[in-house]
């Protein structure tokens, strides 16, 4: 990887996620060889990831470089590479271009859709965890509505208009408010020729609630808002399979549909090389104690989406997000030149500082640790939260300009196919079709 040889312990930290950026930062000044790696040679803002999927935001608005992140730090250095096996015996990780030996190795790889071990869901079904996926659900949708004003088949154009987003989490909440509201306010204009109030958003929750993980008040809230917008939600009702073309489920349900977006659930992005006892099975997270050191190792750490603290209030991890990973990452940076010194460490106490989701223009839903409050007033909040959690000034510009523009202009310029997708498992139109 040509990393220099340095005479300061080598600190090699795998994902430049939340947790990744926020330790690489902090350790600046603290005497150690830092090189973080990253599949990508870039961060991004998850959070706005389905704004990207739906017109709202371009994708280098929510995306930072990791070279300036590290930008004029002594002895630090990136490396853009996947990282396919962790060497414990040898201390090294082996990459797609080369090894590199480490001293301390902290694992922020973060997390990965989960589809329960359904294959041909997992090959039908659409993610949004990277920018590239929401670019391809961008041009997918709108491919979609290019195809259905071609055929003649009324059945291919109901499927071609009709959306199943399957999780009705905050990912899926506020995926599903954003085509409600293209649907009602860019659709129509964009294509006139369409019967746009045939199209149909359908939200799947396996169990009675949407948003379960936050308050009893906002997910009643965040549901009501939903439906007044025009999206189907459906409690208590799982997804057994879906073929590219028909979704089933538990029930005599069915829902034809060209599109289905999985936001179900999350596992660790852990990579082969720890001891098995050191996982969570099912969740593929990795096991830490109270400072993020892995089991049965003292020089590997992880941090955010992929570790697994087990405590009292949270008997299954901390939750996946970005709050606890960059928390988790701050006191690391503060315990590690303790731990390697040998003196007493701060163990990690999580600082739940609320959670939120977005349902549209003007609806929104907060949970603070005293206080719910949704509308008007959430929304707000959430805009100014989500604005100022983003790396680097002219992200920020950019963003705010764009939602006062959307706003505005109840407009969402973003809608282009600069990427076409194309699904193999969907039926294409012939010439005598169209």
């Amino acid at each position: 990887m040509n990393i220099p040889d340095s005479s300061q312990k080598r600190i090699v930290i795998i994902g430049g996620g939340f947790a990744g950026v926020t330790i690489a930062q902090k350790l600046n000044h603290k005497g150690f060889q830092v090189v973080l790696i990253d599949k990508q040679n870039y961060h991004t803002f998850q959070p706005l990831l389905y704004q990207v999927a739906t017109g709202g935001l371009e994708a280098g608005s929510i995306a930072y470089p990791l070279r300036k992140v590290i930008q004029g730090f002594s002895n630090f250095y990136f490396r853009m590479t996947s990282v396919k096996e962790i060497d414990t015996q040898n201390h090294k990780i082996i990459s797609e271009i080369g090894e590199l030996r480490y001293d301390y190795l902290v694992i922020a790889t973060g997390s990965k859709t989960n589809f329960f071990g359904n294959k041909e869901i997992e090959r039908n079904a659409m993610s949004m965890k990277t920018i590239p996926q929401s670019l391809n659900i961008r041009s997918f949708i709108l491919e979609n509505f290019e195809q259905a004003v071609l055929t003649k088949d009324v059945n291919e154009r109901n499927a071609l208009m009709n959306f199943v987003l399957v999780g009705a989490g905050p990912t899926g909440v506020e995926l599903a408010g954003a085509l409600a509201e293209m649907k009602k306010e860019i659709l129509q204009k964009d294509y006139p020729d369409l019967d746009i109030q045939k199209m149909q958003i359908n939200l799947i929750q396996s169990n009675d609630r949407v948003l379960n993980t936050m308050s009893e008040k906002s997910s009643i809230a965040s549901e009501k808002f939903l439906e007044n917008l025009g999206v189907k939600v459906y409690k208590n009702l799982r997804v057994t399979n879906y073929d590219g073309r028909t979704v089933t489920t538990n029930t005599d349900i069915v829902f034809d549909t060209a599109t289905v977006i999985w936001t179900a659930g999350v596992q660790g992005a852990a990579i082969h090389g720890l001891k098995a006892d050191a996982l969570v099975d099912r969740v593929e997270r990795i096991k830490v104690n109270e400072i993020n050191l892995v089991k049965g190792y003292d020089n590997i750490f992880a941090l955010g989406d992929i570790a697994c603290m087990e405590t009292t209030q949270y008997p299954q991890g901390h939750p996946m997000m970005a709050q606890p990973a960059m928390q988790q990452a701050a006191l690391l940076a503060e315990n590690l030149p303790k731990y390697i010194a040998g003196k007493p460490t701060k163990p990690f106490v999580y600082h739940d500082k609320g959670s939120m989701a977005t349902i549209g223009r003007n609806l929104a839903v907060v949970d603070l640790p005293k206080y719910h409050f949704s509308g008007f007033f959430a929304w707000f909040v959430w805009m100014f939260v989500h604005l100022f959690s983003l790396i680097g000034f002219k992200n920020k510009a950019v963003v705010f300009m764009n939602w006062v523009y959307n706003y505005v202009r109840y407009d969402r310029e973003g809608r282009l196919i600069v990427r076409p997708y194309k699904k193999k498992s969907f039926v294409t139109f012939t010439s005598d079709e169209v």
